[in-house]
């Protein structure tokens, strides 16, 4: 069934590579307008030639998430290309920070994390998704306009996990902050949820996917017992982005194999 999202305009943040451009060429299939954005202006640019899509129907922005005024700016230039926005999947995010490579490449622990590296990991998958939520949400109240706002946790939204505290931490918030927004911006028809992936074949998962020990931890806790891949998580994306979840807001749907079921 194509075009459940025709006649909409879709931002994706982290749009560059992974659960970002696998959202970005589902999308322009179902009807979508697409505006790609990313730090990698060249990754951007090359999901939307990807997409097969046109000026007119895709746009590549290059933005620092983490920016608030660089998030205002991308939600404007998005709605001078494109005619507006209806849905955004903020899908910028970082993982564990791990050591130099010139040291131990192993994840820090609490105890020596530098605070400037935890803060980096929150700078990103906490406030980059809340200046992206709050300058989509904006434009949509300025315009009367409703819309679904689609926010990327993690299993550690839910759980905590040794040596994964800043990680742990940003994702948490992630939830109570789709919750928080999801009851106050309900009044303005803008309905805001979240997917939590366990393990998905990413560039972010590559270091846990190459280590035997980190896999098996993930593996031996997951029923369905192996990897999830990109393209698995579209569906209930899309399900978020359609009208097919008029009724569904504040929700955070686990997508884990099965991870937070154990």
């Amino acid at each position: 069934m194509a075009g459940r999202l025709a006649g909409k305009v879709a931002i994706i943040t982290g749009g560059g590579n992974g659960i970002g451009r696998a959202c970005a060429l589902r999308f322009v299939e179902e009807g979508a307008r697409v505006c790609v954005a990313d730090l990698d202006l060249a990754a951007a640019s090359e999901t939307a030639r990807l997409t097969k899509g046109d000026a007119k129907t895709t746009v590549a922005v290059q933005v620092d998430t983490t920016d608030e005024a660089a998030s205002d700016a991308m939600v404007a230039r998005c709605v001078d290309a494109l005619g507006g926005v209806d849905v955004l999947v903020a899908a910028a995010g970082v993982g564990s920070p791990r050591r130099p490579p010139s040291g131990s490449d192993q994840p820090h622990t609490v105890l020596d994390m530098p605070t400037d590296v935890f803060k980096k990991v929150v700078d990103v998958n906490l406030y980059g998704v809340l200046f992206s939520n709050r300058a989509v949400a904006r434009w949509m109240v300025a315009n009367g306009r409703g819309g679904s706002l689609i926010n990327l946790g993690s299993i550690m939204s839910f759980v905590g996990a040794s040596k994964n505290v800043s990680y742990a931490a940003s994702k948490g918030a992630v939830l109570q902050l789709t919750k928080a927004l999801a009851a106050e911006l309900a009044p303005d028809g803008i309905r805001v949820n979240g997917i939590a992936p366990g393990v998905i074949s990413t560039p972010m998962t590559e270091v846990t996917r190459s280590t035997p020990e980190a896999l098996a931890r993930f593996m031996n806790h997951t029923p369905l017992g192996r990897v999830g891949e990109p393209d698995e998580l579209i569906g209930p994306i899309l399900f978020l982005a359609s009208k097919m979840s008029s009724y569904v807001t504040g929700a955070m749907l686990p997508i884990d194999g099965g991870y937070l079921a154990v």
